[in-house]
């Protein structure tokens, strides 16, 4: 927890970690987690009216801006979820 806020931190490797928040994870510390793998759900607590997520990455200590990682920039379209 980060203020009031579920955070999920993952550790990529090679300097890369990411954070996202609100999560409630499904993973714990020191987890492996595989590509593709669920990790966890959007939680409560953020500032938004609606859920909504915040994504940040840090590379050796310093964030950067996340879209650098985005390779596919096309306009995000969301689909229903299938079950």
């Amino acid at each position: 927890m980060i203020v009031d806020r579920p955070v999920l931190v993952i550790d990529h490797g090679h300097g890369f970690i990411t954070s996202l928040e609100p999560v409630a994870a499904d993973v714990s510390v020191g987890d492996w987690v595989e590509t593709g793998a669920v990790v966890g759900e959007v939680a409560s607590g953020a500032h938004c009216a609606d859920r909504c997520i915040h994504w940040g990455v840090r590379l050796d200590g310093e964030y950067i801006d996340p879209a650098l990682l985005i390779r596919d920039m096309r306009p995000s379209i969301l689909l229903p979820l299938r079950g």
